[in-house]
């Protein structure tokens, strides 16, 4: 721990993760969100990040890590600046946690450069109409149902929602799987609040997968305190755009977003600050920004950070105040569906209860746009006719109406993938389905040239 020309307090309180320090006067107390340090008495870095300012020059700071074996009357350092970690580029096929030391058992970090996840906003990337529809840059995923009806444009930004085992995990890491294989652009993927079990094999895949050596891994998992699953999205964030500034497009992956706020309203418990109306931190729509704003196309480096971020819905509930903060950042929204994973239709996206401001024929052209709004609408009417049938079967529908329903279950089916990263689950061998096959396959279906074709053939395919 570098103590020089630090100014030294000492700890008076430890609640948890909430820890008091006490500094001589009022000129040597840090500033909020910058860091202290102090040790435990096995010797371990406790790191902090001063949250209020108190009476009496105390700083009530949130630990970032265990606050196990911290005493009272230990010093603490205050660095004078926030949390900083190593640039992006410099991390490439390694896992590092929010404060920028290596988890991966790989050895120490070269010594360099260090930037604060805390930094001043970027300009952001203002242009004429004309200009921005020119930056529009389709990235194709591989999934047919993800690049009909959800586009990823790099720049933009795309949660998957879901509850509970709905898959949001194992759709984010497939959209990591091809997106980065194809493209060979930089990834930064942080874990907010999951469990490590899923962190271990997110490595092993990419490893196997051959495409951890553009990769960089940032955890806070769920057995971390508040503190670092709120700073690791910030980490996250500022590892991309250290890589945006090199003149790159990064693809930053969050596994979840929704943690992150959930953090968030954890420490402004602990630090005894009254709740919102609906339960959660006063301070949700500021946060939630605070992270959003920092994901942009930069005018100074030419480069540009797109998100996939899957956000957790809890009990499944679609109006919890988080997961509609969340809403009002993203691009495209693709929502998971229980009623989808019951039927076995993988991906589990509801076209229905899912938009996306991408499918616009000015970004995606007018054949796609087409194809997709006609898909929609067989969907749509599908819905309708589904509950029909339930009471009078097939056989009393209409004709047109039979016809529709028809295409509509072979379209849903056609939808249906397997994936790469799901073969050791499934048996399946993966497959990846380029746009255009995957329009061809839907005009197909919804001209009625494959009305013959039994739905079943249709199911668990790659391309017609």
């Amino acid at each position: 721990m570098d103590n020089k020309n630090s100014k030294i307090g000492y700890v008076i309180t430890v609640q948890g993760p909430v820890v008091d320090v006490k500094f001589k006067s009022g000129e040597d107390i840090p500033n909020i969100l910058e860091n202290v340090n102090t040790e435990a008495v096995d010797g371990k870095r406790v790191v902090l990040e001063v949250a209020e300012h108190l009476p009496g020059n105390i700083a009530r700071c949130i630990a970032v890590n265990s606050t196990f074996n911290l005493q009272r009357n230990t010093p603490a350092y205050a660095s004078g600046e926030p949390i900083q970690i190593p640039p992006g580029d410099t991390l490439y096929g390694r896992i590092i946690n929010v404060w920028g030391e290596p988890i991966d058992q790989k050895g120490d970090l070269p010594p360099g450069e260090r930037i604060s996840i805390r930094r001043p906003r970027l300009e952001v990337y203002v242009g004429s109409d004309q200009d921005k529809a020119e930056r529009f840059d389709i990235m194709e995923t591989g999934i047919k149902i993800i690049d009909l009806l959800f586009p990823l444009v790099k720049g933009s930004k795309t949660g998957i929602l879901g509850g509970a085992a709905l898959g949001k995990s194992i759709l984010t890491l497939e959209v990591i799987h091809n997106v980065v294989k194809k493209y060979r652009g930089a990834c930064v993927f942080t874990g907010a609040g999951e469990r490590i079990r899923e962190g271990n094999e997110l490595y092993f895949e990419l490893s196997r997968r051959d495409i951890l050596s553009k990769t960089v891994l940032v955890f806070g998992q769920m057995n971390e305190p508040p503190g670092a699953r709120f700073g690791v999205a910030m980490s996250g964030v500022t590892l991309a755009e250290s890589i945006q500034r090199k003149n790159q497009d990064v693809l930053l992956f969050v596994d979840n977003i929704f943690r992150f706020l959930q953090a968030g309203a954890e420490i402004s418990s602990l630090l005894g600050r009254v709740p919102s109306e609906t339960g959660y931190q006063p301070t949700l729509i500021s946060e939630a920004s605070e992270f959003h704003e920092r994901i942009r196309s930069s005018k100074e480096s030419g480069g540009s950070i797109t998100s996939v971020e899957a956000v957790y819905i809890p009990a499944d509930d679609m109006t919890d105040p988080a997961v509609v903060t969340i809403f009002s950042f993203l691009d495209s929204i693709m929502v998971l569906s229980r009623q989808r994973v019951q039927l076995g239709l993988y991906p589990a996206i509801d076209p229905l209860l899912s938009s996306s401001a991408n499918l616009d024929p000015d970004i995606v052209g007018k054949q796609h746009y087409e194809i997709s709004q006609e898909g929609i609408r067989i969907l749509q009417r599908y819905e309708e006719l589904r509950r029909i049938v339930i009471f009078i079967g097939i056989d009393e529908l209409a004709s047109g109406d039979r016809i529709i329903y028809e295409r509509a279950r072979k379209l849903q089916n056609f939808l249906t993938q397997p994936f790469f990263v799901a073969e050791a689950y499934t048996g399946k061998q993966g497959e990846y389905v380029t746009v255009q096959q995957t329009l061809e396959g839907c005009q197909k279906i919804i001209s009625g040239h494959l009305d013959r074709k039994p739905e079943g053939d249709l199911y668990m395919i790659g391309a017609v």
